[in-house]
């Protein structure tokens, strides 16, 4: 009997156990909104998985990552973030890459992956890059090919190209959809516009000097 208890006891334990570790899964997309009525659910946290029996080399397998991006912009800068989206044999995984091409000079600003920690590796050029901390401490390095820099989650970081000739970096994230906002796009260019007030009393500038910079975005 008490061999019997003890087994009892020894089950609600790891049951409670089990329960007390579980956690939510990390959100895959910018939100999820909860709905009662399923006929108006199009989203998921993740993507619908393919009957294993029907899968293919193909899914697993992607190319294009040895063409370079356009950097004929005002940035000078491009990438080709490949997600689940592009290469579904990612879902699940938590893993994305990117490709980023830096012209002379060319500058990618300051982001954030609000889902993914970044790793980036520099294959060619001289690229002075960084992240900020929640301390507003700027953590930044002048890299050349084959240095490697983490950008931790969710802090904002930033790539200069300083040097003469063309740069290319890979990176890669911890999410198969780390998301990206760039701070400029998400201060200046939100659509209705953040107040111009707000924004010039944050940033202590004129109102019409914000209202210039909002119609530039």
């Amino acid at each position: 009997m008490k061999s019997v208890n003890f087994l009892l006891a020894f089950v609600l334990l790891a049951l409670a156990s089990s329960l007390a570790s579980g956690y939510d899964p990390s959100p895959l997309q910018d939100f999820c909104v909860a709905v009662n009525d399923t006929k108006t659910a199009i989203f998921v946290n993740g993507k619908f998985c393919k009957d294993p029996t029907l899968a293919t080399p193909d899914d697993f397998t992607f190319s294009g990552l040895n063409i370079p991006t356009d950097t004929n912009n005002f940035l000078g800068e491009n990438s080709n973030l490949v997600t689940v989206d592009q290469f579904p044999g990612l879902n699940t995984l938590g893993i994305a890459i990117s490709r980023v091409d830096y012209a002379p000079g060319g500058v990618n600003p300051p982001h954030i992956h609000p889902r993914g920690t970044e790793l980036l590796l520099i294959q060619k050029g001289t690229i002075f890059a960084g992240f900020v901390d929640s301390n507003n401490t700027l953590f930044s390095k002048i890299l050349y090919p084959g240095d490697v820099i983490v950008f931790p989650l969710a802090m904002t970081h930033f790539q200069v190209n300083i040097g003469k000739t063309d740069g290319v970096a890979f990176a890669s994230f911890n999410s198969q959809n780390p998301g990206v906002i760039t701070l400029a796009n998400s201060t200046f260019g939100t659509n209705p516009p953040i107040d111009p007030y707000a924004l010039a009393r944050a940033f202590q500038l004129d109102v019409n000097v914000v209202k210039e910079l909002q119609a530039k975005f």
